[in-house]
């Protein structure tokens, strides 16, 4: 067990948690396995239990309501609405993300790491999210080769990109590579000959583990198309899959390696409520393919009010040294800040619709930062921006949450290492994404969830029910 960070770590969680089963149900079969390496039989074992625990909720508390719907949720994109099942993730407005009720530090404690005290692997939180069980390394091992078998990407869907111009941006070629693979989809072959819905997840897995095994191949390709004239490297079959990925964009160091690891897992799923997330979910639900529902989602991500965030953060960031210069003064910082600000324009990076703290994937990109490039001008910037921008945004009075989110991060630790082109940064995010997605879209399928069908309404009939309300 000497690939785990602490096997005392292991100990204790694994007690924490099944102590705590009551209060944490989307955890509390979580267990460390040493055994079994085949993702699918472990799944297939936990379907027939998850069925009967959804089926009794819905018939011992299906009425039970779990708040009011006000106008302002209406008309303000359903902030603060629950309204969606979502299995692999949960989000807390003060603690952050938790991945089947793991913290993002317990996850780099528990999981599976390349080598001892590193990030963990991307094929051990997809293994977690998954089957809610944290896999040893071996199981990790496994999963690594079986994705690497799955990773061949056919011919037609390179020439459907080199179709596109350069010029198009590196989003729009991605999401036509996924709709390109669509062609092979295993789900829409098997639904087409009559599949019983009992099995729909079967298929379902197939083209989720398929997506996500070739999704580093064709992100690589484009950015290699797009910013080393067209020469691609290939797969590398005996690296894991953050290893991998860097290395077929062209970067070996092992510290980049060790933060495309980070990267891939801290990005991987935020749960079921942001727009790519909720976008697949919506499309799936229609029984839409997996590549069908996250072509759809990346067509979500790719919007600046999303993940083309985290290439709008690097853009700022650069604008303010190329007026300021590397060695800002917190003073002159503030008033380039307050100018942004003044302009109409939001300071990139900071805010979140649900959190209202610190992101703790900001955190352990940091921590990140100042254990390998401390000295780093643009991180020393972003360390600046943290002491600034808060009390500036909470001095304005119309911020919920003042404070950094993952994307005021993650470019500058990319920079650093030579990703430099921040227009792809969102590719990046769309690859880790298909974990998450993708984990969650065959649980929609095992749980046999319904067609997503909400109720909308006019203004005229907003207006009217007040009326009758207020009466």
């Amino acid at each position: 067990m000497g690939f785990f960070r602490s096997v005392t770590a292991i100990s204790k969680l694994r007690s924490r948690l099944i102590q705590s089963s009551n209060s944490l149900g989307s955890v509390r079969w979580l267990q460390v396995q040493s055994s079994d390496q085949d993702l699918r039989s472990q799944l297939a074992e936990l379907i027939p239990e998850q069925q009967e625990r959804l089926k009794k909720l819905k018939t011992d508390h299906g009425k039970t309501q779990l708040g009011n719907i006000t106008v302002d949720m209406v008309i303000g994109g359903m902030r603060g609405m629950t309204g969606l099942l979502w299995e692999t993730s949960l989000l807390d407005p003060e603690e952050g993300i938790r991945f089947r009720g793991l913290s993002i530090p317990e996850c780099q404690n528990v999981l599976p790491a390349a080598h001892p005290g590193g990030e963990p692997l991307p094929e051990g939180l997809l293994w977690l999210l998954l089957t809610g069980k944290v896999p040893s390394k071996e199981q990790v091992d496994a999963l690594s080769k079986e994705l690497h078998i799955r990773s061949t990407v056919p011919d037609h869907v390179y020439r459907a990109i080199d179709s596109l111009p350069l010029s198009a941006h590196p989003m729009t070629q991605f999401t036509t590579g996924v709709m390109a693979l669509q062609v092979q989809s295993e789900f829409q072959k098997a639904y087409e000959n009559g599949l019983s819905k009992a099995k729909f997840w079967e298929p379902t897995y197939e083209d989720s583990l398929n997506l996500i095994a070739q999704l580093p191949l064709v992100a690589s390709y484009i950015y290699r198309r797009l910013y080393k004239n067209g020469q691609v490297i290939p797969a590398d079959n005996s690296l894991d899959y953050g290893a991998n990925f860097s290395r077929m964009l062209g970067f070996d160091d092992p510290k980049m390696q060790e933060l495309m690891r980070l990267y891939v897992t801290i990005h991987s799923d935020h749960e079921g409520g942001n727009v790519s997330a909720h976008t697949a979910h919506l499309v799936a639900s229609a029984l839409s393919d997996p590549y069908l529902s996250f072509g759809a989602a990346l067509n979500g991500l790719a919007g600046p009010l999303h993940g083309l965030a985290n290439q709008e953060v690097l853009l700022w960031i650069k604008s303010v040294v190329d007026e300021c210069g590397e060695n800002i003064t917190a003073e002159q910082l503030k008033e380039y800040v307050w100018k942004t600000l003044k302009s109409g324009k939001v300071v990139p990076g900071y805010g979140h619709g649900v959190l209202r703290k610190t992101d703790p994937r900001y955190t352990c990109q940091r921590e990140f930062a100042l254990k390998h490039l401390p000295d780093d001008p643009l991180f020393q910037l972003v360390s600046k921006l943290y002491e600034v921008v808060p009390p500036i945004l909470t001095e304005l009075g119309k911020v919920k949450n003042p404070w950094p989110n993952v994307d005021a991060h993650s470019g500058v630790l990319l920079n650093h290492f030579g990703l430099t082109e921040a227009r792809y940064f969102t590719v990046l995010f769309g690859v880790s994404r298909s974990i998450g997605i993708c984990s969650q879209l065959i649980w929609d399928r095992a749980l046999g969830l319904p067609l997503e069908r909400p109720k909308s309404v006019t203004m005229d009939w907003l207006e009217n029910h007040c009326k009758k309300a207020a009466a």
